[in-house]
C-alpha cells in the first residue's frame, strides 16, 4: 500500500507541477505539489512534499524540452 501511495503521488506531482526555471524552483513547485497530493489522499505531508520535489526535479533533469 505504502509503494502505491508513493508512486501516485509522484505521479501526480509530475503531471501537476510546474518545472521553474531553476533547481530551487523545480524543487519548490515539486514539493507544494506533492504535499498537496498527500493533503488529499491523508498522507504524510513531509513524505508527500520529498517525493514532488524529487519526481519534479527528475522530470525536468530528464526532459528540459518540456519545462
Amino acid at each position: 500500500m505504502r509503494k502505491s501511495l508513493i508512486a501516485a503521488l509522484l505521479a501526480g506531482s509530475a503531471t501537476l507541477a510546474a518545472c521553474g526555471d531553476t533547481t530551487g524552483e523545480q524543487a519548490l513547485y515539486g514539493a507544494g505539489a506533492g504535499a498537496a497530493g498527500a493533503a488529499v489522499l491523508n498522507g504524510n505531508l513531509v513524505t508527500g512534499a520529498a517525493v514532488g520535489a524529487a519526481g519534479n526535479l527528475i522530470y525536468c533533469q530528464e526532459n528540459p524540452g518540456r519545462c
